[in-house]
């Protein structure tokens, strides 16, 4: 009984277990893109270096500059560990226009924290997909109409593109 157990075991180990696949294409969305992807691509996008800050939330996307984590000088830990050969970076918002939903889209992969009154903001939803120019994911936070940090961490490229729209 013993040894079937234990084959039993090495068997279950050597299955290989399949990651769910990301979806690939830009109609993959949860909701539609048009605007934050035309935000993220726009060519007169303002480019910033980490730990830029502004009065109110820009009109449309912007590039931030990103940095080595241990050189990106976070405000705040972020929530999940940057991996070795990643670049991180922050910038800060005086206050958002008025409370209320807000999309906050990343031209590629990486991990987005919002910090507003000394908490992270957990997302009220989100959706991501691969092979769509301009996009990789996007979400939606409930901003209060008060100062509030972004935070990139884990980016496989030294810059990012970022809008930060009004939920329709």
């Amino acid at each position: 009984m013993r040894r079937l157990l234990i084959a039993s075991l090495l068997l279950l180990g050597a299955v290989p277990v399949l990651a769910a696949e990301e979806p690939s294409g830009c109609d993959k969305f949860k909701w539609p893109i048009d605007r934050e992807r035309a935000a993220l691509t726009a060519p007169d996008r303002a480019k910033l270096t980490s730990g830029n800050e502004f009065a109110a939330l820009p009109a449309s996307g912007f590039t931030l500059a990103l940095a080595a984590p241990a050189d990106a000088k976070l405000p705040t830990p972020p929530e999940r560990a940057p991996k070795d050969g990643t670049f991180a970076g922050f910038t800060s918002f005086k206050n958002a226009p008025k409370a209320g939903l807000y999309t906050i889209s990343l031209s590629s992969g990486a991990w987005l924290d919002v910090v507003q009154d000394g908490h992270f903001l957990k997302p009220k939803a989100f959706s991501g997909a691969t092979d769509c120019d301009g996009i990789r994911k996007t979400v939606k936070f409930e901003l209060s109409a008060s100062a509030f940090v972004l935070q990139i961490s884990g980016a496989k490229e030294n810059s990012i593109s970022i809008a930060i729209l009004p939920s329709e």
